[in-house]
């Protein structure tokens, strides 16, 4: 297994339980604090990563290895604003949508790293510098 599909692995394997832990450990008042200005709150940040494991990583994916470039996801316009579901339920709905991506990620080949696509505002990307940019995207919204 190559260096970045092991070190890329081992977050995407620990964000959920993480997440999970927080949620169960940390009061749903906390988790819930309004955030400063321009920053979002931890639930917030869970949304945003139930929102990104559903519409954008695994997708991305999918995309290199059929060849096709991917749009560009604006996270304030097409992503969630709220949710009715407890923090738990959040990291619970979170960890089965990861274990789905991680199948999917097992099926990658360490050739296919070197795959091209075009993001809409990045331009041309490999699979390698995406599944950095999605370990990085979890650490930065842990």
């Amino acid at each position: 297994m190559s260096d970045v599909m092991k070190w890329s692995s081992s977050v995407l394997e620990t964000t959920p339980r993480r997440w999970q832990e927080l949620a169960v450990s940390l009061p749903v008042e906390l988790l819930s604090l309004p955030p400063a200005p321009g920053e979002w709150s931890a639930v917030q940040c869970l949304l945003h990563l139930i929102d990104t494991e559903r519409e954008v990583f695994p997708g991305r994916v999918r995309c290199f290895l059929a060849g096709q470039d991917f749009p560009a996801f604006n996270p304030e316009a097409e992503g969630s604003r709220g949710s009715s579901l407890s923090p738990q339920d959040l990291a619970g709905k979170f960890a089965r949508l990861r274990q789905a991506s991680l199948e999917l990620l097992r099926q990658v080949q360490p050739a296919d790293l070197a795959r091209t696509a075009r993001h809409q505002e990045l331009g041309l990307v490999t699979l390698e510098q995406m599944l950095y940019e999605w370990a990085g995207h979890d650490l930065n919204h842990t």
